[in-house]
């Protein structure tokens, strides 16, 4: 499977915060974020299961202290995941500026591209590992609750008494329909907005607002 490195943003996280005077520390996290950093960028060359010697290399450190600051690759993934999840989710409790809540859902769909773009190759790879570690289990859980939740802020009752309907909108907002429209459909991020706007509104055609 090989993922377009073009396709996609760059990595989710903020700059470092260099305002330390501990030297050290800024060199133990230096590394850090270049190994996380090169896992990501391996990811995003369509190496969704990349090797500590390619980390390794990918990151201009030796093999040696990719497992000094990690005891072993999923916990590089677990970190990856933590900082990830802490770098959108601003993104997605930032308050929406449209008015009505049908104006709202489309605004959450801007926003739910832009954070799938950023972490699109890193999602693919956690949804495979999940499977298999617990912290990443719990993590797409977590990820999946603030999805639903800032849905359903936006939602009027009529639609959120309605469990088929609401699960058919928290579904077409989902990674996996994105995933679906980007890689496996082939469209563009502006055609992939347009896709799930079509869902979005076949779906709330019919409902009434008071």
């Amino acid at each position: 499977m090989t993922i377009p490195v073009a396709a996609y943003q760059n990595t989710p996280w903020p700059e470092p915060d260099n305002v330390s005077s501990d030297g050290r520390r800024q060199r133990s996290s230096r590394s850090r974020r270049q190994i996380i950093e090169a896992v990501f960028d391996l990811l995003k060359a369509g190496d969704l299961s990349p090797s500590a010697a390619a980390v390794a290399k990918q990151a201009e450190v030796g093999l040696r202290t990719v497992f000094r600051h990690f005891e072993d690759m999923d916990s590089i993934y677990n970190e990856m995941a933590e900082q990830a999840f802490e770098a959108i989710k601003p993104k997605i409790e930032v308050p929406l500026e449209a008015q009505t809540w049908r104006e709202q859902l489309m605004e959450i769909l801007d926003k739910r591209a832009d954070i799938f773009e950023t972490v699109f190759p890193m999602q693919i790879c956690m949804h495979i590992r999940r499977f298999k570690s617990d912290f990443l289990q719990a993590q797409h859980e977590r990820d999946l609750a603030l999805f639903e939740q800032s849905l359903r802020a936006v939602l009027p009752d009529i639609i959120l008494n309605d469990p088929p309907l609401l699960a058919a909108l928290d579904v077409a907002l989902g990674f996996p329909t994105w995933q679906r429209l980007r890689q496996d459909q082939g469209l563009t991020v502006d055609q992939a907005k347009d896709a799930i706007a079509v869902i979005l509104k076949a779906l709330i055609k019919d409902i009434q607002d008071d």
